[in-house]
């Protein structure tokens, strides 16, 4: 099986179906991506709060790619396994102008570089003995929107982009709705720990190594916002499937993954609409994964897999 590589400098600010792939790849095959973080390399390790305030804006939030992925069609679903990721040894978190679920209370910037260096955990405070399970995923996912013109990496959309769901992490399997041909996928914005919602703005951001394959699916109409299926969330070893709904209402956005589950246990559990609307209620967790990257909120609705009698 082939093994392709996307380089740091094969990069772009905003979701286009006119950007030129920068590479061409079979359907199953794996690729490689070295990804700066979200500031561009505008933050370093010996950055000071100061840093925050001469950020270029513009320039934030790039994303590898595309790749152009050989027999993707519109009406298909890009396959995203994630195989391996890997950050740097420090990242940091940041609380910007403007940015964060509650930016009208906080009118200062603050910076926190962490050292990513100990196995599986990073210190928020040692002294009092808070600290942070490392779990590493890429908050920027996506394929080019069949609509014309540059979209800005800051939000979510229904073909992903900046969905900053923190379980997307090794071992978790992404499904993308395709809305051009070759389906143009690209990803960034590395994450070596995030809460759900990603409330300041910021998680614990760092530079990437990620290795994913790309697998065209033929079979999966229904999706039409990103999915994901992760086996190990922590409580629940049989893991979770979880639809999504983005939108720039809230409460539209909810019942759009509440829907979107439905769809999925009608297709591949033969239930009926109203078995289904059931189910969600009683099994079904809702998660607001990602609610600071305007317009678009993404909301999730996670189904466990334990209670469909999958084996581990």
């Amino acid at each position: 099986m082939s093994i392709h590589s996307v380089k740091r400098s094969q990069c772009h600010l905003a979701w286009d179906n006119s950007i030129t792939p920068v590479i061409r790849i079979k359907s199953g095959e794996t690729v490689h991506f070295d990804c700066l973080d979200a500031s561009n390399g505008q933050i370093t390790a010996a950055s000071s709060a100061a840093s925050l305030t001469t950020l270029v804006f513009s320039a934030l939030d790039q994303v590898n790619g595309p790749v152009y992925v050989e027999n993707a069609l519109p009406g298909d679903t890009l396959q995203v396994d994630v195989l391996e990721i890997s950050t740097a040894e420090w990242g940091w978190t940041g609380i910007l102008n403007g940015f964060g679920l509650l930016a009208d209370e906080f009118s200062d910037v603050a910076l926190r570089i962490w050292d990513l260096r100990e196995d599986g955990f990073t210190w928020f405070d040692k002294e009092k003995g808070i600290k942070i399970p490392l779990r590493p995923f890429a908050g920027e996912m996506g394929v080019a929107p069949g609509d014309d013109g540059p979209h800005s990496t800051i939000p979510p959309y229904r073909t992903g982009g900046n969905i900053d769901t923190k379980h997307l992490t090794k071992g978790t399997t992404l499904y993308l709705p395709v809305e051009v041909e070759g389906a143009l996928f690209s990803i960034g914005d590395g994450h070596a720990a995030q809460g759900d919602g990603e409330v300041c703005g910021t998680a614990i951001e760092t530079m990437i190594k990620a290795t994913v394959k790309l697998t065209v699916i033929k079979d999966k109409s229904y999706v039409k916002t990103p999915h994901f299926f992760t086996p190990h969330v922590p409580g629940d070893p049989q893991g979770y499937y979880c639809t999504t709904g983005v939108g720039p209402d809230v409460h539209e956005a909810t019942r759009d993954a509440v829907r979107h589950m439905m769809e999925v246990l009608c297709a591949d559990y033969g239930l009926t609409r109203e078995e289904a609307y059931m189910l969600c209620s009683v099994a079904g967790d809702l998660r607001m994964h990602e609610v600071v990257d305007m317009p678009n909120f993404l909301i999730g609705m996670m189904m466990p897999r334990s209670i469909f009698g999958h084996k581990e």
